[in-house]
């Protein structure tokens, strides 16, 4: 017996309202309850606009045309037909969970309201389902802390849970295993994975193929926003037909070859850390680290989500404390010692156009704005993507945007918190690569932040390992 189709998509394209110009390709498709559907491909190429159009929130800068049928209303991506459905109907999880959680409510109450106003569940039945949610997914420590108290990859944690619980018929997921560790992200699949059998539909955005693989169900593959492939998940991703899809499969991080050369000596360490602790209340999260960093030096941290990696080089950076220990830093500028963000919409002026904004810094620091062009087409970006919002551009686009910000600064210290998370496999591999030249180029000194093991392999000299306490 055929189940019910919960979302339709009928020559669905996407436009910029300005030049007309097409975004993303006219696409057909049903989903059906109980039924799973995920969206790989390359960064920028329209997969978080296709969501945004589903769920009706593009920006304004954006239209659509086509049809969107959800759970048998006709929304054709009109915010104004699709927002009653939101929540008990359709509900997205989106790349940047801290932009939709509060940060003057601890996580408990706010990931309770969920259960209470959604699904409405009573108030003790809405908290005790947002416990377990949050234990599930090994967070539950967390569960009296505000946000800006966790990391990232448990804020990511925490909007899983809190998408989940009001119960919608159809979720929509991007990236939601972005800046996890191994046993995180199947906590994760495992969760997304049981909502289908209560009926749910689920469309998921991601770069990473085994959480493709793991899903399974439809595997649609998109490039500059048309789709090039798309068929059973398993199949797709053992034997791919189109020459992207083979190249997406071969650019898997344990198939690269070191991109780092090797270390010359080359006098003092750019940075230093000694005996290094930090503890939020009650919970340690690093004793005694010790950690030196040479000019043309990648060091890599790695570890379980939320031991204390970002805080580790956030300390380094100077914008946090240590509770003990010292950081020893070359004499240089302070803004030669820079940060790539997690979530980059965190880095930028939302209110101001990105060349506005990189115009900025290079008055501030007199630097050479002739070198935007050519580090724009080293990291395979649009000249125009420059003339639009923060909030216009793709997560993956506005991160290799951050990345060319802070080169253009010849910076002296970078901290690359999970800077390729928002990439597809191929612009990871090609950003790692300028990454560790322009490191050795600029005998810049690097602390990479990353969850997978075979990226830090191959982009960095020596790797340190925290421990979960």
């Amino acid at each position: 017996m055929s189940k019910e189709v919960l979302l339709r998509v009928k020559d669905l394209r996407v436009r910029l309202k300005a030049t007309g110009a097409l975004l993303f390709e006219g696409v057909d498709l049903e989903l059906h309850a109980e039924q799973r559907l995920t969206l790989i491909g390359e960064s920028g190429s329209g997969k978080s606009i296709f969501a945004q159009a589903i769920i009706g929130i593009l920006p304004d800068a954006l239209q659509t045309s086509g049809c969107v049928e959800i759970a048998g209303h006709r929304t054709d991506g009109q915010r104004s037909r699709t927002q009653p459905l939101w929540g008990n109907t359709v509900v997205m999880l989106p790349q940047e969970p801290w932009s939709t959680l509060n940060p003057l409510m601890r996580i408990l109450p706010q990931v309770a309201e969920s259960a209470h106003y959604v699904a409405r569940a009573t108030w003790p039945k809405a908290r005790a389902a947002a416990l377990a949610g949050l234990k599930q997914l090994g967070v539950d420590h967390a569960a009296h802390q505000y946000l800006h108290q966790i990391s990232g990859g448990m804020a990511q944690r925490v909007g899983v849970v809190a998408a989940g619980l009001g119960g919608a018929r159809l979720l929509l997921a991007d990236e939601p295993t972005k800046g996890l560790d191994d046993d995180s992200r199947e906590q994760v699949a495992q969760l997304l994975a049981a909502s289908q059998g209560r009926g749910q539909a689920l469309l998921t955005i991601t770069h990473d193929l085994d959480l493709a693989r793991q899903l399974g169900g439809t595997l649609m593959v998109v490039q500059r926003g048309n789709v090039v492939e798309m068929g059973d998940a398993e199949q797709v991703l053992s034997n791919p037909q189109h020459e992207y899809t083979r190249a997406l499969v071969a650019a898997m991080p344990a198939k690269w070859a070191p991109l780092v050369q090797p270390l010359k000596p080359n006098g003092a360490a750019v940075i230093q850390g000694r005996g290094l602790s930090k503890r939020y209340a009650a919970r340690r999260l690093f004793d005694d680290v010790d950690i030196s960093i040479a000019p043309g030096e990648v060091v890599s941290v790695s570890g379980h989500s939320g031991c204390g990696k970002t805080t580790l080089g956030n300390i380094l950076l100077g914008v946090k404390s240590a509770d003990r220990g010292e950081v020893v830093r070359s004499p240089v500028p302070r803004w030669k010692f820079g940060k790539l963000y997690q979530d980059p919409l965190a880095a930028f002026p939302p209110q101001r156009r990105l060349r506005n904004a990189l115009d900025d810094l290079v008055r501030l620091h007199r630097l050479d704005g002739s070198r935007i062009g050519p580090l724009m087409q080293e990291l395979s970006l649009r000249p125009e993507l420059l003339d639009r919002l923060p909030s216009e551009v793709s997560g993956g686009e506005l991160q290799r945007i951050s990345l060319m910000r802070l080169l253009l600064l010849e910076p002296a210290f970078i901290f690359a918190d999970e800077p390729t998370s928002r990439l597809d496999l191929i612009t990871q591999q090609d950003t790692m690569r300028l990454i560790c030249r322009a490191t050795q180029q600029h005998e810049c000194a690097v602390l990479l932040v990353s969850h997978d093991p075979w990226l830090a392999r191959a982009s960095s000299h020596r790797q340190i390992m925290l421990a979960r306490h």
